[in-house]
């Protein structure tokens, strides 16, 4: 049974860190491209950043540029992927999802490609 299961979320004031961690077990999503999005209360989901299958190629949206940074890796077989966040801002506040799209192995922000998501974590910024 394919599962995305998201962590790391929580309450931090601006100018904080968090970092987000995906573990995807059940189909094998090293070979994936895999996403991160997020949706702000009241507002549509949006794309926040993306890896390839490698980790070698990641593109990120512009207002999270520089400060967001999105990877991936492997532990005792189970795949991860993470999304370090610094300098935090109250309008980085929302629910941040993990993606994946098993037809893909190159980065994309393409959020209807994705067919494999997770439950979401919450992500709060305070000023």
């Amino acid at each position: 049974q394919a599962r995305l299961v998201e962590s790391g979320g929580g309450l931090v004031q601006a100018g904080g860190s968090l970092r987000l961690s995906c573990e995807a077990s059940g189909l094998p999503f090293s070979r994936y491209a895999m996403a991160w999005f997020r949706q702000g209360q009241g507002k549509e989901r949006e794309f926040v950043a993306a890896i390839s299958w490698s980790g070698i190629t990641d593109i990120h949206s512009h207002s999270v540029k520089g400060r967001f940074t999105i990877f991936r890796d492997v532990i005792d077989n189970t795949a991860y992927l993470r999304l370090q966040m610094n300098n935090l801002k109250p309008e980085d506040t929302g629910v941040y999802y993990c993606a994946a799209d098993s037809q893909a192995a190159a980065a994309h922000a393409e959020q209807e490609r994705y067919d494999y998501w997770g439950q979401g974590t919450q992500v709060t910024v305070s000023t």
